[in-house]
């Protein structure tokens, strides 16, 4: 039996924090809290597979190894080759090796700390060396080296399915917060009315379904001693349920983008819950039945340079959403609040700042709209 976790970081970006550790408790893992840029849970290898598996708002999991300490290179040298690295990792498995040191550790040097336990792993286990396979992480910090692997690979925000992107996406995992900030939990219609290719719509029908978000990708931990494939055949086996009654749509006045938004849909599973179509912002009208929540992550000044150009466009979507959206829930990622103005429509206070695409972005929202449907 292999050593378990010494503990499991769900990275996020900052910003999310909260959402995450809302998500990952609701789910049912255990002492969830949060840290800066992610959220800390405890559990076995089974538990580092289904947060995998299960998490939409994970960007990736680190599984912890163990930690030592020291205070120079040669006791690092030292320390790294008693290391039990067989324990998690393969000998015929590739391992890449990240360092990042803090201020406060007389190893300060992280180039020569990796060549250290990168040499450690080649001799002691025999690992190559290299990309491929698995990355070990080490943190040192107050001379402290904390070792974890990442578990995940590929970042979680590629579900598998989205093939077609168009300009700045809107990353799966961010969509998955941003959604939950606004409240949604799958019971509600969502339109996006500049859907681009897709990533609210898609992932709302999703989280609707309840289609897990890992049930289509491989992952690093596969390729791990610690990985046991009749229990992850068991647990990734996807429980069959009815689609729900609900839909789910995105217009964009961009063809190409709404057509790469339904190839998306349609290889994610959810092609029968949603719909697209070519369309202004002045021309959006509610679907039938109840309302729900429209969700927008529109041009902002610094994606397309002239934010001036933009005013106009903000105020059309308000015009259309406060005429004929009465009772929806609105929700704006953006990274201006003027922008938000000019809409002209009950916004409480932003959110909190969230890094995306070089820049920082806010989630607007208001409560239900005033007026009749």
């Amino acid at each position: 039996m292999t050593t378990e976790p010494t503990g499991i970081f769900l990275v996020c970006p900052p910003g999310l924090e909260q959402l995450l550790a809302g998500e990952a408790s609701e789910t049912g893992f255990a002492n969830v809290a949060t840290a800066p840029g992610g959220v800390t849970i405890t559990g076995g290898w089974p538990e580092v597979w289904r947060a995998n598996l299960t998490l939409r708002g994970a960007v990736r999991v680190l599984a912890g190894l163990g930690a030592f300490r020291a205070f120079h290179l040669a006791q690092l040298d030292k320390r790294a080759r008693k290391f039990p690295w067989g324990d998690v990792l393969r000998a015929d498995v590739p391992v890449a090796v990240e360092v990042a040191t803090n201020r406060k550790s007389k190893i300060y040097h992280a180039g020569a700390a990796q060549q250290r336990i990168e040499t450690a792993i080649a001799e002691e286990l025999g690992a190559p060396i290299g990309p491929g396979g698995v990355t070990v992480r080490a943190r040192i910090d107050d001379n402290l080296v904390e070792l974890s692997v990442d578990t995940s690979g590929e970042s979680l925000h590629k579900r598998g399915h989205k093939v077609a992107v168009g300009k700045a996406p809107m990353r799966e995992t961010m969509a998955a917060m941003f959604l939950r900030a606004s409240g949604y939990r799958g019971a509600e219609p969502v339109l996006d009315p500049m859907c681009g290719s897709g990533s609210f719509v898609i992932e709302a029908a999703e989280i609707a379904a309840g289609l897990r978000p890992g049930r289509g990708r491989r992952f690093a931990f596969e390729r791990l001693a610690s990985f046991d494939a009749t229990a992850w055949t068991q647990m990734r086996a996807d429980p069959t349920q009815p689609l729900p009654d609900l839909a789910f749509h995105g217009s964009d006045r961009d063809a190409g983008a709404f057509a790469a938004a339904r190839a998306n849909a349609n290889r994610a599973g959810v092609g029968d819950l949603v719909s697209f179509r070519k369309a202004a912002v002045s021309e959006i009208a509610p679907s039938p039945g109840p309302p729900g929540l429209v969700i927008a992550n529109p041009p902002y000044g610094g994606r397309i340079g002239d934010r001036k150009s933009l005013y106009p466009l903000y105020a059309a979507l308000g015009r259309a959403l406060g005429t004929r959206f009465g009772g929806w829930r609105v929700g704006i990622v953006t990274t201006e609040a003027s922008l938000v103005g000019a809409m002209e429509l009950p916004f409480g206070p932003p959110g909190p700042p969230v890094p995306h695409g070089g820049l920082r972005v806010r989630l607007w929202q208001t409560s239900p709209l005033p007026g009749q449907r």
